[in-house]
């Protein structure tokens, strides 16, 4: 089994692009941040401009200002202690979190060590991007957000997501799926951060050439 993984990974990365679709570049007054973290990307989203029902999830963190977002296998995402071997596990279908921070800084004074790229979007785009997130979280039955426990900063929760994690649905890949969301040409096909942050990097070249 781990033998044959590997091979379809390889196979499947060959074909990974690193560069953005052809396509138009969406501009507007709204924002949203692609956050790398090491192996990782996050989706960030002003408080201001999300709506309800996902703003709901700031309820609770006072002077929240913007919400990130990230998803993960959820045994890996939310142990404390995983190895290699839960790492390898994670790679195989099974349930998933997003874990939400609540920041009172913008993702880009909160995470000054880790690269974070600001995209300009339609107020419209961005709430199909909060739809869509908010589509993913499991829901209990009274409609609300399923929390599973706090997440591992100050002002952060693991929820439960209703999306599948595999190695061919990763925290990366589904970071790609969302900014295809708002309406920006990214390629999905991707397995590593930096295949998504060097696409996004030329979008925001490309948004910034256009000012």
């Amino acid at each position: 089994m781990r033998a044959l993984l590997i091979g379809a990974l390889a196979g499947w990365l060959s074909g990974c692009a690193t560069m953005p679709a052809d396509g138009p570049i969406p501009v507007g007054e709204a924002t949203l941040y692609v956050v790398e973290r090491g192996w990782h990307t996050d989706i960030g989203l002003s408080a201001d401009e999300v709506s309800t029902p996902l703003a709901s999830l700031g309820q609770g963190f006072p002077g929240v200002r913007f919400m990130v977002f990230g998803f993960g296998e959820r045994a890996y995402y939310m142990g404390h202690n995983a190895g290699s071997g839960e790492m390898l596990a994670a790679l195989l279908p099974s349930e998933s979190a997003i874990l939400m921070t609540a920041l009172n800084a913008s993702p880009i004074e909160a995470f000054p060590g880790h690269k974070v790229i600001p995209l300009r979007l339609p107020p419209d785009n961005l709430a199909r991007v909060a739809a869509q997130l908010w589509d993913d979280l499991e829901k209990t039955a009274d409609g609300e957000a399923l929390r599973l426990a706090d997440g591992p900063y100050v002002g952060s929760a693991f929820y439960a997501s209703n999306e599948t994690y595999d190695a061919f649905h990763t925290c990366n890949t589904w970071t790609a799926l969302l900014l295809r969301d708002a309406g920006f040409p990214v390629d999905p096909h991707v397995l590593f951060a930096d295949q998504v942050m060097q696409q996004v990097s030329v979008i925001a070249t490309r948004q910034a050439a256009e000012r």
